[in-house]
């Protein structure tokens, strides 16, 4: 069952009743493609107040995303996609935890994918981390463009243009999952940052993006809601949106991000004890012996065959000098 069909049959047990769509608005959604069906994959609703939008499930433009350095050449996306599987499996052991709820009542099946500064490589590691929690067949995953300012994983998806989390978050009678794009990804779904707004700050700190991020997370109770931040040292939100997620992700890259400027994001942040760490292009010792590197940067010439390292966390020391 999809998360709009979720969402549906919640709002019908509330006893509340559709309105019939307007003319323009597509009403029969179309079936997704195979090979398997999900628990939680997103088809569109097609009645909200205003057209929020496509009934069709968009199409991930692969060759696009390589040309971006999204994603690897396809002779080395084997070793991408395991090293992915050694980010994810921790994070879905955590998401799943019967006790891994904290004082702040978060859950854990929201994780924020945050940087310190701008060109770590968070959008990269937000991307390749739903597309690989896609593959999981218990669990679909929902994509969240909340770097309002630059909006990477919209341009990359092709949803630039599209209504999405900021105008959720400006009008309360729209309902948000008429904003969720399905892809042609079995189990991924993308919503949009949204239209442009002068008070963007603000509405991400506000406590309706409290009630969005809550509701989106318990849509689908095998879901996993991954959330692209702003960079938590040049932003005010940050420590907002911080609070709203169960585990955090802090892509840190090798080599570039400066130590006090990882210290000083954990310490806006304030909550050490739920992230993780990704080392972002670190060179690496690989089983046959050979040097390769990690992370963002394929296409871009700079001599490495990229991809994220494995997740780690902040030493007790560096903890310390944080706090």
């Amino acid at each position: 069952m999809s998360l709009v069909e979720i969402a549906l049959r919640k709002l019908q047990a509330a006893g509340v009743a559709a309105k019939p769509p307007a003319a323009s608005v597509p009403t029969k959604i179309e079936p997704e493609p195979p090979p398997r069906t999900r628990p939680g994959r997103v088809s569109r609703q097609s009645e909200p107040p205003v057209r929020l939008g496509s009934a069709k499930p968009i199409r991930i433009d692969v060759a696009a995303l390589r040309a971006s350095g999204i994603l690897p050449p396809e002779s080395q996306e084997r070793q991408l996609a395991d090293q992915f599987r050694m980010i994810k499996r921790p994070l879905l052991r955590h998401a799943f935890d019967p006790n891994a709820e904290d004082d702040s009542h978060a859950s854990p099946r929201g994780i924020m994918v945050g940087s310190a500064l701008p060109g770590d490589g968070k959008t990269f590691t937000a991307i390749n981390l739903a597309l690989s929690l896609a593959r999981e067949r218990d669990h679909s995953v929902l994509l969240v463009d909340a770097d309002v300012a630059k909006r990477d994983v919209s341009r990359l998806c092709g949803l630039g243009g599209e209504a999405g989390l900021l105008d959720a978050l400006a009008d309360p009678t729209l309902v948000i999952e008429t904003a969720i794009v399905p892809t042609d990804i079995p189990g991924l779904s993308v919503l949009p940052a949204g239209r442009l707004s002068e008070t963007a700050t603000e509405l991400l700190a506000s406590a309706r993006m409290h009630e969005l991020m809550h509701h989106l997370i318990g849509l689908d109770r095998q879901g996993i809601v991954v959330v692209d931040s702003p960079p938590i040292v040049l932003t005010s939100e940050a420590p907002v949106l911080a609070s709203l997620f169960g585990q955090i992700l802090l892509v840190v890259r090798a080599g570039v991000t400066p130590r006090h400027a990882v210290l000083d994001a954990i310490r806006i942040v304030g909550t050490a004890s739920k992230m993780s760490l990704v080392l972002n292009q670190a060179d690496v010792v690989g089983p046959s012996g050979y040097y390769y590197g990690y992370g963002h940067g394929y296409g871009h010439g700079n001599g490495q065959e990229p991809g994220p390292g494995p997740g780690s966390r902040p030493s007790e020391t560096e903890l310390e000098s944080a706090q």
